[in-house]
């Protein structure tokens, strides 16, 4: 695990400990998502973030006039202490890693669906039940089209991959066949 990874989840996690606190999980972790979606969109933003000319005050004050009527004291609070420290690289792995925590703390959890073909919202739907039995947890479930299963499905929730996909059971019967002609 990068050291990076390591820093995220303990900036996420003292986060989510204080919108727990104020009971906003939820508002937090879309205020986080929009940071992350604007941050990651628009790259001279990611290059202004990343010059070590530019003081952390400067950058705190761009990201303050951009958010500051969209998000929380808190979340702006953590955004300014990751600049401070240098940390804006971080951002995406912390909101990453506290949409894991939360979900593990609220019984949910989020679920990407690839598949060959588009599913109707029912089909993704029925997945995110079955998967929801499966786990344990509220699933949400978010798809992902790729054309190269063939056919089935793959559900990958948190670090799991479920594999019902004809591409994963062809490769599975050629590991079984290779071993059996050694």
């Amino acid at each position: 695990m990068s050291r990076d990874v390591v820093v995220a989840k303990r900036y996420a996690k003292a986060l989510f400990d204080i919108a727990q606190q104020q009971q906003v999980v939820a508002e937090v972790e879309d205020q986080l998502k929009l940071i992350v979606q604007a941050i990651t969109s628009d790259s001279d933003v990611q290059k202004f973030l990343a010059l070590p000319s530019v003081d952390a005050a400067r950058k705190s004050e761009l990201l303050r006039s951009v958010f500051a009527d969209r998000v929380s004291f808190i979340v702006l609070n953590t955004l300014e202490l990751l600049l401070a420290n240098g940390r804006q690289n971080v951002i995406s792995d912390v909101y990453g890693a506290y949409v894991k925590i939360a979900g593990e703390a609220l019984g949910q959890a989020r679920a990407t669906v690839y598949t060959a073909q588009a599913l109707s919202a029912e089909e993704l739907g029925n997945v995110a039940t079955q998967f929801s039995g499966l786990t344990g947890k509220k699933i949400t479930a978010e798809q992902v089209v790729e054309p190269a299963l063939l056919g089935g499905i793959q559900v990958r929730i948190g670090d799991r991959l479920y594999d019902g996909s004809l591409a994963g059971k062809l490769d599975r019967l050629q590991k079984s066949l290779n071993k059996r002609a050694l």
